[in-house]
């Protein structure tokens, strides 16, 4: 009878323990995601404000004399990333429209460094007299305040502009893999994992990449687990799959060509809904793993508490891209122009910073 009594005592506190675990869990994935979406309410805010700014006068003379007069020199839109890189060429394309309809120079400055926080954090503490613009991708934005420790600032610290182009991501696998092991969907590829923990390897471009991250969220989601490899760039990860280094991965846009030439096997899309490049092959959510919405995508931001009418001409230049044929065909090589507007593209921050919160709180990832 003791001993009985002690037995169950000694189980009443391990479910108890693995109880309070799973509170503490959920009450971190609920406090990170309300400090993202308090967050996310300023930035919404500040960008209902440029549509308003649209329909009214400035609240103050000085506000309306700056407006008046921009731009009366040249303007430059820093690129956190080098040279040639994918941020670089939208830029550069938006650098000559934005030029010729405004008629002054606009240069652009290539930042580097720090995953994108050094020429962020310039944008970020520079005037907001319209003329320091940004131009960077979705993770320097969504992600990188949250994981790395130096980050000096917030998504609240910008002004939306325009989301210019974005581009799902598409879960591959190496053809030779998984015709010996026969997987042939998502569904093959969770049972897999399923029944050999630990044993399914994908690779990222690194701890805190949105490919590394919307795999955390796979696992989450399908309950299953899989070995993280880190590599340098996204290009290397890839080559890993198609070399048979690794089983999958999350490529990206420009991996399009490897997948149609037989390189790599495409099993679903990021997107809710499929690519018109890729008709044949689901999204996640068709596949069952719901939900999952995740994309890359390039935009222009300017400095939180640039007046609004700046910022809406801005955004209605940048639009104007989309009917040059040749700047578009550019564009297009980057991902879908979809030239959102200030107001909804402040609404995607806020709604990915809270998705990536989540993540990233309940993986414990952060990065010096």
């Amino acid at each position: 009878m003791t001993q009985e009594l002690s037995r169950t005592t000694k189980n009443d506190t391990k479910n108890d323990t693995e109880n309070d675990k799973e509170t503490h869990m959920k009450e971190r994935e609920i406090t990170a995601r309300r400090r993202a979406i308090k967050g996310g309410m300023k930035l919404v805010a500040a960008a209902l404000a440029v549509m308003a700014g649209t329909m009214a006068a400035p609240a103050g003379a000085q506000t309306a004399t700056q407006t008046a007069n921009w731009p009366n020199k040249p303007i430059r839109i820093v690129v956190p990333f080098p040279a040639g890189s994918t941020t670089d060429t939208v830029a550069r394309v938006l650098s000559e429209q934005l030029s010729k309809s405004l008629g002054q120079p606009v240069i652009v400055e290539n930042k580097p460094g720090a995953n994108g926080l050094i020429g962020v954090a310039e944008v970020a503490k520079s005037p907001a007299d319209g003329y320091t613009l940004l131009v960077t991708n979705s993770s320097s934005i969504t992600i990188n305040p949250q994981v790395y420790k130096r980050s000096n600032y917030k998504p609240k610290d910008l002004a939306p502009v325009a989301l210019v182009v974005e581009a799902p991501f598409v879960l591959v696998a190496n053809p030779e893999w998984a015709k010996k092991n026969s997987i042939g969907s998502v569904g093959d590829l969770v049972r897999y994992a399923t029944r050999n923990p630990g044993k399914l390897s994908y690779g990222s471009a690194g701890p805190g990449n949105i490919a590394h991250l919307s795999f955390a969220m796979l696992n989450n989601r399908e309950k299953i687990q899989t070995t993280h490899v880190p590599y340098k760039s996204a290009s290397q990860a890839e080559m890993a799959v198609i070399s048979g280094e690794l089983e999958t991965a999350f490529d990206a846009w420009n991996g399009l060509p490897q997948i149609k030439a037989g390189k790599l096997k495409p099993l679903a899309v990021t997107s809710p809904k499929r690519m018109p490049q890729l008709p044949d092959v689901p999204s996640l959510e068709e596949a069952g793993v719901k939900p999952f919405d995740v994309s890359f995508w390039l935009g222009m931001l300017a400095p939180a508490g640039t007046p609004p009418q700046i910022v809406q001409k801005l955004y209605e230049i940048t639009k104007g891209v989309a009917n040059d044929a040749r700047a578009k065909s550019v564009l297009s090589q980057q991902g879908e122009v979809v030239m959102i507007d200030p107001v909804n593209f402040a609404k995607r921050i806020e709604k990915e910073d809270a998705n990536w919160a989540v993540v990233i709180q309940r993986e414990g990832i952060t990065l010096d």
